[in-house]
């Protein structure tokens, strides 16, 4: 056998062994979401029903072993803060939580935050209770300013079997997945307006399948 041969073979060998483990290996899914949020605001002239959309890049494997590891990261689009809603200006917003349920059949490891603009002086922080994990924006953020939240990486640890899906918290004003406090000006000075907000619809971000 001459050595061209021989380094033909090799050569198609290696690449059979590639296109394997490429075909084995766990590949990430990434897709784009416009959520919108129903809102309502309690105001001293009675309730304040608004809308606000955010858009958002998730990722997350598309399957993972049994008891493995795995990173779901949600990437938000920049958005504008409304300058106006229902006839009242709004000068600022601040408090903002935003709530990321912690999926079935997985395990919250920790969670990471990088990036961000426009969200004040003051860090943001993502904490864990129960089964949900928590953005908090201490703000403020200027009415009709652009801002842009953190990108969140959670890293979980996978069930024994079934599906991980990512969704949003909440499903009613009762139940709310985005709170915050409005400061808008009216014919009494500028007022807070405690807000809460849920997705609607809302929708499976990704599916990740144990397996």
């Amino acid at each position: 056998m001459t050595s061209r041969l021989r380094g033909r073979r090799a050569a198609a060998a290696a690449a059979l062994t590639a296109a394997a483990a490429l075909a084995f290996t766990p590949q990430a899914l990434a897709a784009a979401f416009d959520v919108n949020f129903d809102c309502s605001g309690s105001s001293p002239v009675g309730e304040q029903q608004f809308s606000l959309q955010q858009g958002a890049d998730v990722t997350a494997p598309a399957t993972v072993a049994p008891g493995g590891a795995l990173d779901i990261v949600i990437d938000p689009a920049v958005n504008t803060v409304p300058s106006e809603v229902n006839g009242y200006t709004v000068k600022r917003i601040e408090g903002m939580d935003l709530k990321i349920p912690i999926p079935a059949n997985s395990t919250f490891v920790s969670a990471d935050l990088a990036g961000g603009s426009g969200l004040g002086p003051n860090p943001p922080t993502i904490s864990v209770e129960g089964n949900v994990a928590t953005l908090h924006l201490d703000g403020p953020i200027a009415g009709g300013s652009q801002f842009e939240l953190p990108t969140v990486t959670a890293h979980l640890t996978a069930g024994d079997s079934g599906t991980i899906e990512t969704k949003l918290h909440g499903t009613s004003y009762d139940d709310p997945g985005l709170t915050f406090t409005a400061v808008v000006s009216s014919i009494i000075g500028d007022t807070d307006v405690p807000s809460r907000c849920f997705p609607n619809p809302n929708p499976v971000l990704t599916t990740t399948t144990i397996g």
